[in-house]
């Protein structure tokens, strides 16, 4: 399930950068005020916002949901396998057997600024 959200993901990924690189920018417009032939375009005169902002929020929100699913699959997923168990534990147990150094000290601070602490 997980491979295929994951292949579903890419193709919707691509597919969003495709379609965002089709649209014209907001300066486009500026020449078709000026008559360069707008109704011959394949949207027709109305151009083709609608249509490219519909399938961006459509393949936005696509994109969104198996952005999550994918995380929710990868949050339930058994990390560790059951083959490691057995080293992960004797490293515990070595970590707990070895005897750290322990700093024992008795001497207090001398009172008053922190001039007066030796160096």
């Amino acid at each position: 399930m997980e491979q295929f959200i994951l292949v579903f993901h890419f193709v919707v990924a691509v597919a969003l950068i495709g379609l965002i690189l089709l649209q014209q920018g907001k300066g486009a417009e500026a020449g078709a005020s000026f008559g360069s032939g707008a109704s011959q375009t394949v949207f027709g005169s109305g151009g083709g916002w609608n249509f490219f902002s519909k399938m961006t929020a459509i393949l936005a929100t696509i994109f969104f949901v198996t952005s999550v699913s994918l995380a929710l699959v990868a949050k339930n997923t058994n990390v560790i396998d059951e083959a490691m168990l057995p080293e992960l534990e004797s490293i515990s147990r070595q970590l707990q057997e070895t005897d750290l150094p322990v700093l024992e000290t008795t001497d207090e601070l001398p009172s008053g600024s922190d001039s007066e602490l030796p160096e």
